[in-house]
């Protein structure tokens, strides 16, 4: 394992030890995300750790999604809100985007996955990582981590 991947795994297993219950009580995902956003910023203090950040400098971060539908303001492009990053502000220095789900979820994870994969491709992330929570009292933890390659 690389240094990201020893750090992401950091993050995740101080998550499990500090935080479980907001798996138990399957807390929305902005909670999860928020804390392990909180501990992965205290193993990457050298970046920026944000959530759901959508700014590229000044303008919307935004990427092609093949079949994507944006909203009114998206005529091109898909403005994205990546759960996760690991960036530098207002430069092109971009290292990790997460994506995460928990298991409740309805929604199927192919976009998830082609996002990620996209973020590596046209935004030049060098790592893209996708996480699993098991959520709900009769299983609890992570039930996946998938690395997406470009």
């Amino acid at each position: 394992m690389n240094a990201v991947g020893n750090k992401v795994f950091q993050a995740l297993t101080r998550f499990l030890k500090q935080d479980l219950d907001l798996l138990e009580i399957d807390a929305n995902e902005r909670t999860i995300t928020h804390r392990v956003a909180i501990y992965l910023q205290e193993l990457f203090p050298e970046m920026d750790v944000d959530c759901e950040y959508n700014r590229d400098d000044h303008d919307p971060k935004e990427m092609y999604l093949p079949g994507g539908e944006g909203d009114a303001y998206d005529t091109d492009a898909q403005t994205v809100y990546p759960d996760i990053i690991v960036h530098r502000r207002k430069t092109g220095e971009n290292l990790l985007v997460m994506e995460f789900k928990k298991t409740s979820s309805r929604v199927d994870d192919k976009k998830d996955f082609m996002k990620l994969h996209e973020f590596k491709t046209q935004l030049r992330y060098q790592y893209a990582i996708f996480v699993e929570f098991d959520v709900g009292f009769s299983s609890i933890g992570i039930s996946r981590v998938e690395w997406v390659n470009a």
